[in-house]
């Protein structure tokens, strides 16, 4: 793992509660349209959020463990964990169906492995990276002034030209472009930063490259108002802000 890695599993070991809220920022969304797919109607929206924070709270108690050189990506195991959490709570409806007690399943280090049964398919991961690139656009848009972030969303992801976003805004075209470039940099700095940080493995890593968000300027915004447009698509874009 990379230092930026390292230093941030340090933190979730430490119980930095900043860290695991960095954590829930950025998978809890994905965690819980992924319950919300598994249990096929028989959870509601409320035991999925509460299914998603124990995963995380199981997740707590074990990522000591964590080693990802057992096979599994970061996500990949975390998923394993909720599928764990959500069948632990199934089978403890059915014994309380069935009048008796129930004693929840010992999380241990076989959920580490990789698994062809957790579902984990390139759709989830796609959602995992746009996860974490939603999590670095968010943290620009908070960082830069309003008009700054403005700009870039109207010129970048509503794609209209300099001149309408100028006349809309009541700037002139050199300052769009001056906004424009700031924030570009901003994100393209944020964005390399937030992927180093939650990528486990260097397959991971390369999502960003593979993506086309190393390229230059003007690939750079098409290819982040693309993950943009699919975010908007994706079941978790329901249960979180939007960029």
């Amino acid at each position: 793992m990379n230092a930026l890695t390292t230093n941030f599993v340090r933190r979730l070991r430490e119980g930095d509660d900043a860290a695991w809220f960095e954590l829930w920022e950025v998978f809890g969304p994905v965690l819980q349209a992924q319950l919300a797919k598994w249990g096929r109607g028989r959870v509601g929206a409320e035991t999925v959020r509460d299914l998603s924070q124990e995963t995380l709270a199981a997740l707590s108690k074990s990522i000591d463990r964590y080693d990802p050189k057992r096979g599994a990506r970061f996500s990949t195991w975390l998923l394993s964990i909720a599928r764990h959490t959500l069948g632990d709570e199934m089978d403890r409806r059915g014994a309380l169906k069935r009048g008796g007690g129930h004693r929840g399943v010992t999380l241990d280090e076989t959920f580490m492995g990789a698994s062809a049964s957790l579902e984990a398919d390139a759709n989830y991961e796609r959602q995992v990276f746009r996860a974490k690139v939603q999590a670095a656009v968010r943290k620009v848009e908070s960082d830069s002034d309003f008009v700054s972030f403005q700009v870039y969303r109207m010129r970048v992801f509503d794609g209209m030209t300099g001149k309408d976003v100028a006349n809309q805004l009541g700037i002139s075209e050199p300052t769009v472009s001056r906004h424009l470039a700031k924030v570009r940099q901003s994100l393209r700095r944020r964005l390399a930063e937030t992927v180093a940080t939650f990528s486990f493995t260097d397959e991971e890593a390369r999502e960003a490259e593979d993506a086309g968000l190393y390229q230059d300027d003007e690939l750079f915004d098409s290819a982040l108002s693309e993950i943009y447009h699919q975010q908007l698509q994706a079941p978790s874009s329901r249960t979180t802000d939007r960029f």
